[in-house]
């Protein structure tokens, strides 16, 4: 279809007076398609400013073209209103705080502010601000302005427009408005104020009988704003018009007092109407929070956070409210909070309750909800959900009956869903398993969306409690305010933006609900080939590729290990989401045309380190690694010549050690030299490490052999501890032995084809898997456990053998067979030695995404040493990808985003430990401390231990 202006004579001028880019690439615009929504419009151009001037040039030069102008903050709209036309990114650049004033509690803020980098300036002032969505890891405050985002503590603190103060604008002719409160200044100002009283005064009584009625009721235009009463507050005004009147430039907020105490009231319910009810009674509390879960979304938690959860105080029920309470002190907050748990039992409420004080304990009860809109796209058994009812809003003493209508509705029309929200405030999010793939399931998605938006009217309620309305509400704007509410919204819009151009047919001239859905096109057909399984999503790596739903996690630039490209390079393509989207796009097939041999998709792969902390810290558990390495195989498949140098000498690692292992000498002094590293694609900055002059398997057949009480175990003999870290596997042997067990190995030379697999050379890893599960066949049937020191090849025997080996009844038995060191010793009948001291802790990234953590938090706390275990993510070596010559530079810079320099700064008798043998070689190239595997730490207090008795 025609975008209706000429695009390239647009591009160019952008390019000319713009010092931002400006791309209209495939690449690019399949990047931007989409967002946290369930639609799609491809984008025409992609501009990111390179600040706020830039910006305003860009507004102003795309709306003279008459293009559409669509912000785009962080990108997770869930109501499809930041996608199509030309998009303007401004989180990239247009991001500055530009002023806290702690006195009179404001900020002044650029539009790609994230709010918890705002959140993080105003701590030490004891502020914060009062909107605060699940998504403010990521979440814009220019995005949230254009929403009127709310959060958890708006039932306290009020939503993103109770706490705008003023903003700088920039309208589509190019002019400027500065706005504060209700003082508007610039060229247009008087004509733009006079237009409003105008509006107001002929439709006063149709705006104080339909607006501002709650404090959810988002959808739509505030028009309440304008009235006496509200002070004719334009700025207020402005929150919720989802970028549909001008171009945010600044803005300045309000700060609200952080409480000096605050504690969790966890309280259990039968179902979430049960809940509901007792609503009323928990407000007048005056709670800072209430927050609704239920065991659908509990359920879906890895089980390690689903545990950690009951231990921090989750009580028994099948729906939860978190309630936080606030006060002088911990003790006047806990008391509060033992008050509202009284009433609410003298109200005859059949909740169960539990109060958690301990900061550490209310971090684990709010990832419950943090995470839910992601954990709510995937039903328990796997089938998918989907917003587009995710986002209602009633007055609370409505809510139990909202819930009860929505649960009929839902029944008469065959669907289910999980629920979350801000149950304080009567506004529910909901994902529900509609069939968003077929005309049929379209139909009747629509049908349920009208009838839901009637029961809501009926009830006094909103559409829309924070989302905005975008594509997916705008529609039924018109059943809940009318068509003279409606024709208002146009009137207001052409106020601002008489050319239509402002992020058009948002709210006013909407499309209708049930076009341009993203899984309308040919993506949902293709059924290819794959090497891996896909066992949790139906076999098929199509639906794995609708995993990725835009929550946008992944572009959080601090705690958790996902995704360490993006945390250093700031760029949407280089973050899971991203090549989830193009990888997505490769099946639609019409913007990424080439299928596996797209160089787009190669592209955005190549910083993707394979780490797997997407795997268990996106909420829907994206797997790129995974999808990285089946791409990186049919991409280069009967191509070999094609792929980097890297994949021959990195990716065969194991058999070339082999080789120097026979001659080690000789093999060092070639792995130092230039010309050796450049053949191998190695970056000359990184030394190879040495080979020892015994390797671990000739260590041990040459040693005698003992006899353990306790029975057998397997140590795996993994590559980089046979070959490179000897002295790991000797330790971890003196410590099996210490601990009772026999100690044995495979027969002949085993590999897990870690390597293979994480180049995609997926054929060669099967059969490397194959013949070491011929060699593992008798421990197997002998019920030997399996015990693996390098985590990423222990991964790789519980999650990529029997994915890639699936039905290989083995392969079964080996992932169920191994265990980490740290496992197996935990749950043997053995005390560790007494280490005591502190060690500064490197969780490796397999670690943290695929075998957990906990047994090494246990067994280390057993022998007495102080573990500090810093938020430090990947440490950026990853295997070879910090090997690789075009990589070094993007590895060291993950490394010393939190990891190189909290070694640095460790005090010399903490010890340094990390079991992944990627992480201590960072750690040793780039400081000069020495890490060592925990293995090793035991061992040596054992002989510490063996020389004083």
């Amino acid at each position: 279809m025609s975008p209706g202006f000429d695009v390239a004579a647009l591009q160019r001028a952008l390019s000319k007076e713009l010092r931002g880019s400006v791309a209209s690439d495939a690449r690019s615009r399949a990047l931007y398609a989409a967002d946290g929504s369930n639609y799609r419009a491809v984008p025409d151009l992609v501009v990111v400013p390179a600040d706020q001037e830039d910006l305003a040039g860009a507004v102003s030069l795309v709306a003279a073209a008459g293009a559409p102008v669509v912000l785009r903050g962080g990108g997770t709209s869930m109501a499809g209103n930041a996608i199509g036309g030309v998009v303007i990114d401004g989180s990239r650049h247009v991001n500055r705080i530009l002023e806290i004033d702690a006195e009179r509690r404001r900020a002044v803020v650029e539009p790609g502010v994230v709010l918890t980098d705002l959140l993080a300036a105003a701590r030490p002032y004891g502020l914060a601000f009062g909107a605060d969505p699940s998504s403010g890891s990521r979440a814009t405050l220019g995005g949230m302005i254009a929403n009127n985002a709310c959060g958890a503590h708006s039932v306290a603190w009020g939503t993103t427009a109770d706490n705008l103060l003023g903003l700088d604008l920039v309208l589509a002719d190019g002019t400027r408005l500065r706005i504060d409160g209700a003082e508007l200044r610039g060229e247009r100002a008087f004509s733009i104020e006079r237009a409003l009283h105008e509006l107001v005064e002929r439709n006063e009584l149709l705006i104080r009988r339909r607006f501002g009625q709650f404090s959810r009721q988002i959808s739509g235009y505030a028009l309440h704003r304008l009235l006496p009463e509200y002070g004719f507050d334009v700025a207020r005004l402005m929150a919720g018009s989802e970028g549909g009147f001008a171009a945010m430039l600044r803005a300045t907020i309000a700060l609200t007092p952080l409480p000096a105490a605050k504690v969790l009231c966890v309280l259990g319910f039968v179902d979430s109407i049960t809940s509901a009810d007792c609503v009323p009674v928990v407000l007048r509390h005056g709670p800072l929070t209430m927050e609704s879960i239920n065991s659908d979304l509990v359920e879906r938690l890895p089980t390690e956070v689903r545990e950690a959860a009951v231990q921090a105080g989750l009580p028994a029920g099948r729906a939860w409210l978190l309630v936080e309470v606030g006060g002088a002190d911990e003790v006047a907050a806990a008391e509060a909070a033992r008050q509202l748990i009284e009433e609410l039992r003298d109200s005859g409420s059949p909740a169960t309750a539990s109060l958690v004080t301990e900061a550490g304990a209310q971090a684990v009860l709010w990832r419950c909800r943090t995470d839910a809109a992601g954990l709510a796209t995937r039903r328990a058994d796997g089938a998918e959900a989907w917003g587009g009812w995710e986002d209602a809003a009633v007055p609370p003493a409505r809510l139990g009956a909202y819930l009860r209508g929505l649960d009929d509705l839902l029944s008469r029309h065959g669907l289910s869903g999980a629920s979350y929200g801000h149950f304080g405030e009567g506004c529910m999010h909901m994902r529900i398993d509609f069939d968003l793939l077929s005309r049929r399931g379209l139909t009747t998605y629509r049908a349920f969306v009208e009838q839901a938006t009637d029961l809501v009217v009926e009830l006094g309620g909103s559409v829309s409690g924070e989302h905005g309305d975008g594509r997916a509400r705008s529609e039924l704007l018109t059943r809940m305010y009318g068509a003279d509410g409606v024709r208002l919204f146009g009137e207001l819009k052409r106020i601002w933006d008489p050319a239509g151009v402002m992020n058009p047919h948002m709210i006013v001239d909407p499309p209708p609900l049930d076009a341009g859905i993203r899984h309308q096109g040919a993506a949902k057909d293709r059924k290819l080939l794959t090497m891996f399984d896909y066992p949790a999503d139906d076999h098929d790596f199509a639906q794995a590729q609708r995993r990725c739903v835009g929550i946008g996690k992944c572009r959080q630039t601090s705690g958790g290990v996902m995704c360490p490209s993006y945390q250093v390079t700031r760029e949407e393509l280089h973050s899971t989401r991203g090549r989830a989207h193009l990888l997505w796009e490769m099946l639609e097939g019409d913007l990424i045309t080439d299928g596996w041999r797209s160089t787009e998709v190669r592209d955005a792969l190549d910083l993707c380190l394979s780490c797997k902390g997407c795997q268990s810290d996106c909420p829907v558990n994206v797997d790129m690694a995974t999808y990285k390495a089946e791409f990186t195989h049919h991409h280069y498949a009967r191509r070999p010549w094609a792929r980097p140098l890297s994949h021959w000498s990195m990716g065969w690692l194991p058999l070339w050690s082999r080789f120097a292992s026979r001659a080690p000498r000789l093999a060092n002094w070639l792995a130092a030299a230039r010309l050796v590293k450049r053949l191998g694609g190695i970056a000359a900055e990184r030394e190879v490490p040495a080979f020892p002059a015994e390797t671990f398997t000739d260590w041990f057949v040459a040693r005698s052999k003992k006899i353990g009480a306790q029975g057998k175990v397997l140590l795996w003999p993994d590559t980089f501890t046979n070959y490179l870290a000897p002295e790991v596997g000797r330790a971890a042997v003196e410590v099996l032995e210490a601990a009772g067990y026999e100690v044995v190995l495979p027969d002949k030379g085993v590999c897990c084809g870690l390597t293979w697999v994480s180049t995609g050379q997926l054929s060669t890893a099967r059969r490397v898997m194959e013949r070491s599960l011929a060699v593992l066949a008798p421990h197997l049937a002998a019920g030997t456990p399996i015990v693996g020191l390098e985590p990423s090849c222990t991964a790789a025997l519980r999650q990529e053998l029997p994915d890639l080996l699936a039905g290989n009844p083995l392969a079964a038995a080996v992932a169920g067979s191994t265990q980490t060191f740290s496992e197996f010793l935990s749950g043997a009948d053995w005390e560790p030695p007494r280490v005591g001291g502190a060690a500064l802790v490197q969780t490796h990234c397999h670690q943290h995404a695929v075998l957990g953590f906990d047994a090494d938090r246990k067994l280390m706390k057993a022998a007495g040493i102080e573990a500090r275990i810093p938020d430090s993510g990947c440490c950026g070596l990853a295997g070879n990808f910090g090997f690789e010559r075009d990589h070094y530079a993007v590895s060291k810079s993950i490394g010393e985003r939190v990891l190189l320099p909290a070694v640095r700064a460790a005090d010399p008798s903490t010890e340094i430990v990390a079991d992944g043998f990627s992480c201590r070689t960072q750690i040793a190239h780039a400081t000069n401390r020495h890490p060592v595997h925990l293995a090793q730490v035991l061992a040596a207090a054992l002989r510490r231990q063996s020389s004083c008795g």
